[in-house]
């Protein structure tokens, strides 16, 4: 039996006519497949941007791709809830683009402030682009119900600390239990954006020389009052467009990392480790300050190639090694060191407003493991230090367990250590050390402790 034949087009008949994508679904759907990689597959809000990137060819889009990842990432253990009162049954594994998609738009909605019908119509637009247009309807009304049930909405959402905070809940009680005095500020800095901090290559010239520059540039900036290096852009902004980053005059780091190098006293001539050293940003910093002889360590390989890119641009120069800290015996060749960092890897909860996925990947259970790590790292190094010599020992945490606690510990089992008092610009009190806390002083937060080697 013969299937009847499909009817012809008539030649020269045009075809149905494509509907037009509104303008923004693209980046949208961008956003939602790189927001759904750090949501569902732990990867780092960073690398899914910088995998995105290149596929946005319009500076303004790639800055709007970058305001929406943050803004979702940052909210989403609030705005990931929300749908549960929006939609009337959960969306399934296979959907979680189209899950991604609608919290963006909510966080566009919500905190980006962008204009009401373009979000709806770009994001319903978007679904198609992902290649499930049969989630359109749904992306329409979970959308215009939030408009319309906005208020409503968010006061129930802030009768639950986690929701109210966008924080997992280990970390709230966390904070809480760390700094009982502080738990408000801190979990509402971290829901803010942090400034962009340039750290001026003294080596290069003088910040008020570059300060000049950008003013030539129409770029919005001041010296920190606080930090001789230090200058705060009014906006953030590509800053490899900068003048003088291809000349090496300047790099990004926050204040409070900038003010680890203030407390070693350094002299040219010393022999200098920075034990944690990738990506280099204070390997770089203590070369800038004076002319030393610094071994930069990092545990992973992989990510050295970075640090010589750094030193590289900045006219700098240091030994770079791979290898374990905590076993010196397989890179140390039994010199001495005069100063020692430890910058060590912890929970990062000090740089949230930063990074603000780390609420999403880290767990409670983390914290052991890592204090047990930060323990073993400064056993190890201790006998590396010459007499008379200082260890900073550092943390991006506010946690005590991973920071006084663990200072503690190790001065009671080490006579030949004292911790040197640190001034009070370094924040808060925390035990031999100090705390600054996020926002304080327009910097993350950061521990800090000084130890020096008796004689």
């Amino acid at each position: 039996m013969h299937k009847p034949a499909k009817p012809m087009r008539a030649r020269g008949a045009a075809k149905k006519p494509r509907q037009p994508e509104t303008p923004g679904a693209a980046l949208r759907a961008e956003a939602a497949r790189a927001l759904a990689r750090v949501v569902f597959e732990g990867a780092s809000l960073r690398s899914a941007l910088a995998d995105a990137n290149p596929r946005i060819a319009d500076s303004r889009d790639r800055a709007l791709l970058a305001a929406s990842l943050f803004a979702a990432s940052r909210w989403w253990l609030r705005f990931d809830a929300a749908l549960d009162a929006l939609t009337e049954k959960p969306l399934p594994a296979k959907a979680r683009n189209v899950r991604a998609l609608l919290v963006i738009g909510i966080a566009q909605l919500a905190v980006l402030g962008l204009v009401e019908y373009a979000v709806v119509a770009a994001s319903v637009d978007a679904v198609r682009v992902l290649g499930q247009p049969h989630y359109a309807g749904l992306v329409n009304a979970v959308l215009r119900r939030f408009l319309r049930e906005r208020a409503a909405l968010e006061a129930k959402l802030d009768e639950n600390p986690v929701t109210r905070h966008a924080h997992p809940r280990w970390l709230i009680d966390a904070i809480a239990r760390d700094w009982p005095d502080h738990v408000d500020a801190i979990l509402a800095a971290n829901n803010c954006e942090a400034p962009l901090t340039l750290r001026v290559n003294t080596r290069r010239g003088e910040r008020a020389a570059l300060l000049e520059k950008f003013r030539a540039a129409d770029i919005q900036a001041a010296a920190h009052a606080d930090l001789p290096d230090a200058i705060v852009l009014s906006a953030s902004t590509d800053v490899t467009r900068l003048p003088g980053y291809a000349d090496g005059a300047f790099s990004v780091q926050d204040g409070a990392a900038q003010r680890v190098v203030d407390l070693f006293d350094l002299r040219d001539g010393q022999h200098v480790l920075d034990a944690c050293a990738a990506p280099g940003g204070k390997t770089a910093h203590l070369l800038e300050r004076a002319k030393v002889d610094l071994v930069a360590l990092d545990s992973d390989p992989s990510r050295l190639p970075r640090v010589h890119d750094n030193l590289a641009r900045l006219g700098l120069g240091a030994i770079v090694l791979a290898g374990d800290a905590a076993t010196p015996d397989a890179w140390w060749d039994g010199r001495p060191f005069d100063r020692i960092l430890i910058d060590a890897p912890c929970s990062a909860t000090g740089i949230i407003r930063r990074q603000p996925d780390i609420k999403l990947h880290r767990r409670g259970a983390d914290i052991a493991p890592l204090a047990a790590n930060q323990q073993r790292l400064l056993d190890a190094l201790w006998p590396l230090l010459a007499a008379g010599g200082r260890l900073v020992y550092a943390t991006c945490s506010l946690l005590r367990a991973e920071n006084e606690a663990l200072i503690a510990i190790f001065l009671d089992a080490h006579a030949d250590a004292r911790a040197l008092p640190l001034p009070e610009q370094f924040g808060h009190a925390a035990g031999s050390g100090r705390q600054n806390l996020p926002g304080e002083g327009g910097m993350d937060g950061f521990y800090y402790a000084l130890l020096e080697k008796n004689s």
